[in-house]
């Protein structure tokens, strides 16, 4: 199966990735065997994959790393690099090849300390691969500082060094990295596609798979989770119930605190298993006594600190995206309910519950559900400015009440 296949509804992105990885083939044997590297080539060494929440960045990311290191035989038959069941493809795709470095973050940004060690790493050759890749799939969580490094190394590449990163946007990423990247821009698939996918590769049944990526509206990761995951549909039918219960304040605030503790939970889950597990290798690896209250050596009370303060930040994150996937979900109730308003031909996501959509749909106008998406969207941009989650999602009921 070529590395291509999970890449969903993105046949334009796909072609320019698979010409660059011949050129970027043919560029390799052509300085293998002492020949002038081929003219023209649609080859570089940094590129930025851009698209919406679920289009497929890192995947598309991780797909042309595999291609790049592609070693079938088939190649110099006039094959495509990418064939999915060489060596080179596997382990990339597995997460284990020597020359490629996946970069993804459990926490709020990526540090100066972080991305100085990826330069290090970037200025090597490859070991035992075609090319040195760098896969950062949090692009846009640069802090300015770690940005500034990472800028020298995309300004001065190592000769066969690639860097391939992931954001939501181009405003996400510094004006000067981007303007050194070449840029593929993914878009949402469509409902259709995902369905199908879940289909064939995922086993699910057809209705619930259709129902699935049309309730997340194209977005693969979120369709996957819903159409396998019970506790899931669950979290989001719980959801999806906040805008009938925000008829006076008290309701509006047992909402807001029930959703704020539904998404501490789900981090706290998360952490539970991960920091105990993390925890335990540490204070093994520091010689520490046998026992959860074994005595740590002299010295290293600081190196355990930093543990935890790095797990407290995943937590904050953990927090941060359940509540955003949340509110993800509210966007799409008010979506439908403003179709049904204006009687849009656009298909309603949520058709499940489409008796509470008509419901709200009658009881209000369009202007009033404007301003609830609004709210909505607020609500997230406060938290992403880091006020405190149940301040943000009081206002935020609190404003749909007003509507």
């Amino acid at each position: 199966m070529p590395v291509w296949e999970d890449l969903v509804g993105q046949d334009r992105v796909q072609a320019q990735l698979a010409a660059a990885a011949r050129d970027a083939d043919a560029l390799v044997t052509a300085a293998g065997q002492g020949a002038p590297p081929p003219p023209a080539s649609k080859m570089t060494h940094a590129w930025l994959f851009t698209g919406p929440p679920g289009s497929g960045r890192a995947t598309a990311a991780r797909a042309f790393a595999a291609a790049l290191q592609c070693v079938s035989p088939d190649r110099a038959l006039g094959g495509e690099p990418g064939c999915g069941f060489c060596d080179g493809c596997h382990t990339t795709m597995a997460g284990t090849h020597a020359d490629v470095e996946i970069v993804r973050t459990d926490l709020l940004s990526i540090g100066v300390k972080e991305t100085r060690d990826l330069v290090r790493r970037a200025q090597l050759s490859p070991a035992v691969g075609r090319w040195q890749v760098i896969v950062l799939e949090d692009a846009d969580r640069l802090t300015e500082g770690a940005g500034n490094v990472l800028l020298k190394a995309v300004e001065e590449p190592a000769p066969r060094t690639v860097w391939l990163l992931c954001a939501p946007s181009l405003e996400d990423v510094l004006p000067t990295i981007r303007s050194r990247c070449r840029h593929l821009t993914l878009t949402t698939p469509s409902v259709a596609a995902v369905a199908d996918v879940l289909v064939r590769r995922d086993g699910v049944e057809p209705a619930a798979a259709a129902a699935a990526a049309r309730a997340t509206q194209g977005h693969i990761d979120r369709a996957r989770r819903l159409a396998t995951d019970e506790a899931a549909r669950a979290r989001r039918a719980a959801v999806l119930k906040l805008p009938l219960r925000v008829d006076d304040v008290g309701g509006c605030l047992k909402a807001a605190q029930e959703l704020v503790d539904a998404a501490a939970e789900d981090a706290k889950q998360v952490a539970e298993e991960v920091d105990t597990k993390e925890t335990e290798e540490l204070r093994a690896a520091l010689g520490a006594g046998a026992g959860a209250g074994g005595r740590l050596p002299r010295g290293t009370a600081g190196v355990m600190k930093e543990l935890e303060d790095r797990q407290k930040r995943r937590r904050t994150r953990t927090q941060r995206d359940s509540l955003d996937l949340a509110l993800t979900d509210l966007t799409g109730f008010y979506r439908d309910v403003l179709a049904l308003q204006l009687g849009s031909a656009v298909a309603i996501a949520n058709e499940d519950i489409r008796p509470d959509l008509d419901r709200i749909a009658r009881a209000s106008r369009p202007e009033r559900t404007l301003r609830r998406i609004e709210a909505v969207i607020a609500c997230r941009q406060a938290l992403d400015r880091n006020v405190a989650p149940l301040l943000a999602v009081e206002a935020m009921t609190m404003a749909l009440r007003a509507g």
